[in-house]
């Protein structure tokens, strides 16, 4: 169960997966080491337990799992997605992560409610930030009508999907809607939580990289609004 309490999507039957999960477990099971995952688990916060396995580490042995594997299909990418997460180990989140960031082109609007699972599923930044950015972001670039979705989760009452919405044009640069992007920022600007604050004022401070002065006219207009924390986050590089 997700933490909002919805029943998870279906896993499809996928051969692929059914190869790489057979190929992850005992790469990642070999390679794990309890010395390391018990102060990942508690840098962590005791989001999940960990194997112990080091990013550099864990990505070559990602890069073994796959070796001669085909090219997937979005039901491909949904049972490899949603068969990690039943995993308790974190380092399988990541590795989905991972996978959903390459093969995100391959995935249609209807992957949507499988990302929001992810998202609401073992919520913590490591995961939820790579999917906001790099696979939510992806969908709603290459189908423009999620939007409207977006529209929906910035007034989610699961932080982690309104943070999602926040960072969903994160990687878009000059293509951003920095209207809505304003209009959503706002509509959280209340919010008491650390993680949307910090939200408002990373998508702030990385659209301030493409047009700094808009990012300054925001500000200067609705400061007043916000946390001083978000104000100094949006203007880390680009100054008052």
């Amino acid at each position: 169960m997700t933490v909002t309490g919805a029943a998870p999507p279906e896993v499809p039957r996928s051969a692929l997966a059914d190869v790489v999960l057979e190929r992850l477990t005992a790469a990642y099971g070999a390679a794990a080491d309890p010395g390391r995952a018990a102060p990942m688990r508690a840098y962590m916060k005791d989001v999940a337990p960990f194997l112990g396995i080091p990013t550099p580490a864990r990505r070559a042995l990602s890069r073994t799992v796959l070796a001669g594997t085909a090219r997937p299909t979005e039901a491909d990418c949904t049972a490899i997605a949603l068969r990690c997460w039943e995993l308790p180990e974190r380092e399988y989140h990541y590795f989905a992560v991972d996978y959903l960031r390459r093969n995100a082109p391959r995935c249609s609007a209807a992957f949507l409610p499988v990302a929001r699972h992810l998202v609401t599923t073992v919520p913590w930044w490591d995961t939820v930030d790579l999917l906001a950015a790099h696979v939510v972001g992806a969908l709603v670039a290459a189908e423009p009508h999620l939007t409207s979705a977006m529209d929906a989760w910035i007034t989610d009452g699961d932080l982690w999907v309104a943070r999602t919405a926040l960072l969903h044009q994160l990687a878009y640069k000059e293509r951003t809607d920095h209207e809505r992007l304003f209009a959503y920022c706002l509509l959280q600007s209340g919010h008491p939580g650390f993680f949307i604050r910090k939200a408002i004022g990373w998508a702030l401070r990385e659209y301030a990289k493409t047009d700094p002065d808009a990012v300054r006219t925001f500000l200067a207009r609705e400061r007043g609004r916000f946390a001083p924390l978000t104000v100094r986050e949006a203007l880390k590089n680009i100054g008052a």
